[in-house]
This record gives C-alpha cells, sequence and structure tokens, in this order.
C-alpha cells in the first residue's frame, strides 16, 4: 500500500508541492497546493466531482459498475491535471464506502493503473485525525475555542473529534447523508414515517459516538463538509455558493434547526432550485442536515463554526511535513 510517492517534478526547499484526493461515498476531491515552510497551504487547483461511488453500497455491500466508471472518469481527469504541476508527493485517501465493499480490489487496481499510486481506504480513525488536522489548521486564529468538537458529515459516515490542538477522542459512525437517505428518505418529499425512521437511525448512532468522544466537554462546535456549507448557506440566504463568506461563518443551533425542517419539506425541484445547491448534492441535504442537527443537539452546542477547509487540507498538511 503507498501512502506518498514521488510524482513529477521536483520542488524547493523550502516549498513543498502536494496532491491530495479524497474519494468519499458521493464525492471525489483533488487538492494541488503549495506548501510553506510554516505549513501554510497556497491552492493551485481545487476540484471536486460528485461521482457516487457509495451509490447502493449499503444494500448491496459492493460497488456498482457504473459508480467505478463514474469515478474512474474522474480520476483520469486528476491524473491529467497533476501531470502538469510540479508535484513531489500525492496521497489518494479513500473513505467510508470503500472499507465495506466486497470488490475493493476492483477499485484500488483500476486507481493504481490510472494515478501509479495506491489508494488508501483509511479507518474512520484516520479519516477522523485528518478532517480535524484541516479544519481547525484552516480556521483563523482565535475562532475556534478548546477544546474542539470537528464534525464531519459524509456521504457514507460522520466523524466526530474532540481536541486541543491535537486529536483527544475521535469515534466515526455510519450515517452520512447517501447512507441515511438510500436507507430512509425515498419519498419526494420524504414521509413522516421516512423522516421518523431515519431520526431513530442517526439518534442511535449519534448516542453510540456521545459514549465514545465526551461531546459536551466542548468549548465550540466546528462542522465540515458539503452538508454544513449548504446548510450554512441556506441559513444565511445567500444568493449563490460563496465559499468566502461561509469560511469562518457562525450558523446558530436555532437556524440549524430550521433550515432541516424546510429541506425535509421541500420537494427535489425545490431544493434543485435553491441558488447554492450543488447538483449532487440535492438528493442527499435533507439526510444530511438532520445528521448535523442532531449532533448540534448532542453536544449542546448553541452554534456551528462552518469550515470550508477539511480532510482534503489535513492531507495536504501531512504531505507537506514529511
Amino acid at each position: 500500500m503507498v501512502g506518498a510517492e514521488p510524482l513529477r517534478g521536483v520542488g524547493t526547499a523550502a516549498v513543498t508541492t502536494v496532491a491530495a484526493i479524497d474519494c468519499g461515498t458521493n464525492a471525489i476531491r483533488l487538492l494541488v497546493a503549495e506548501v510553506g515552510p510554516d505549513g501554510t497551504l497556497t491552492d493551485r487547483v481545487r476540484l471536486m466531482r460528485t461521482v457516487r461511488l457509495g451509490e447502493g453500497v449499503d444494500r448491496t455491500g459492493a460497488f456498482a459498475e457504473s459508480a467505478l466508471t463514474r469515478t474512474f472518469a474522474a480520476v483520469d481527469e486528476y491524473a491529467a491535471i497533476i501531470s502538469t504541476h510540479d508535484v513531489e508527493r500525492v496521497r489518494f485517501v479513500a473513505t467510508s464506502a470503500s472499507r465495506d465493499v466486497s470488490n475493493r480490489t476492483v477499485f484500488v487496481d483500476g486507481v493504481r493503473s490510472r494515478m501509479g499510486v495506491d489508494p488508501e481506504v483509511i479507518s474512520g480513525q484516520e479519516e477522523a485525525a485528518l478532517s480535524f488536522a484541516g479544519a481547525v489548521g484552516g480556521l483563523p486564529p482565535g475562532l475556534a475555542e478548546r477544546p474542539t468538537l470537528v464534525v464531519d458529515i459524509g456521504g457514507g459516515s460522520t466523524e466526530f473529534v474532540l481536541g486541543d490542538g491535537q486529536p483527544a477522542a475521535s469515534v466515526s459512525v455510519d450515517i452520512g447523508c447517501v447512507r441515511m437517505t438510500e436507507r430512509h428518505l425515498h419519498g419526494d418529499p420524504p414521509t413522516t414515517a421516512e423522516v421518523m425512521a431515519a431520526q431513530a437511525d442517526i439518534d442511535a448512532a449519534v448516542a453510540r459516538a456521545a459514549a465514545a468522544v465526551p461531546l459536551r466537554e466542548a468549548a465550540c462546535f466546528v462542522g465540515l463538509a458539503g452538508t454544513v456549507t449548504t446548510v450554512a448557506a441556506m441559513a444565511l440566504d445567500l444568493p449563490e455558493y460563496d465559499a468566502s463568506i461561509l469560511h469562518g461563518s457562525v450558523v446558530s443551533a436555532a437556524a440549524v434547526e430550521d433550515v432541516t425542517t424546510r429541506l425535509l419539506a421541500m420537494s427535489r425541484a425545490d431544493r434543485a432550485a435553491l441558488p447554492f445547491m450543488h447538483p449532487g448534492r440535492v438528493d442527499v441535504i435533507g439526510a444530511g442536515a438532520m445528521v448535523l442537527r442532531t449532533a448540534i443537539g448532542a453536544a449542546g452546542a448553541a452554534e456551528v463554526i462552518v469550515s470550508e477547509t477539511d480532510i482534503l487540507d489535513g492531507i495536504a498538511y501531512r504531505l507537506g511535513a514529511r
């Protein structure tokens, strides 16, 4: 298994150019960045493609051929982009969906043949540590009080990490937005019974998280990934998605509750018409908002600090430190 391998080009002693790929249940993302001697990141390329790699995995236990085809097309695109930069180190990380499938080797072999590195199918604990590093490292100094609770809501799982500068306790539970949508929320909009079933599932998983991580010891709650940023965009009534406004913004627990209720009552067409909504998030945002709402309640938090930096940035930080 290859974590980080030399790629084309040679950087300088002061600056290291790295490529980080995060392949999740819903999306695959690329960051090509320069890591300075002080550990700061300067983006060269930051891309996301919604490939829904985990489509049907909760039901079948295997990657669908169509999902692999979409994912490999994005990998081809990313490999071509990386080849145009003087990248010294690359790391390809695969998360929740890739941990549980029976045909993982098809995915691993396909990535290796296209990019020349093996995707690391990391544990939930490693995913949590990288998410914490990326989220805390990217926020303005002094914004996130310590100890900090970082909650990363993905497509297949949600990570809870509590730390004071460094992770002290973490847990990963299988309540991502794609998994909960496929398991429970089938109506358009979902029925009351479907929402109640999803809520029961989410409540049970968050209770397990709270048993492993003392959520209420946190001085602040930091939320990251597309669910959190989309909920924040709706709470702030943005006319379009604007990462510069969202990063470091603060959204109250009451606003998250309001947005969640509104999203669950909307049709798919109405959600798609929201000006800040990414097409790949339209059908799963309701479930993701439910996870966020429940996590905030379990932590007793009055608000969520929104971070646009996450596991992708954490991977890049780690690459630059090697």
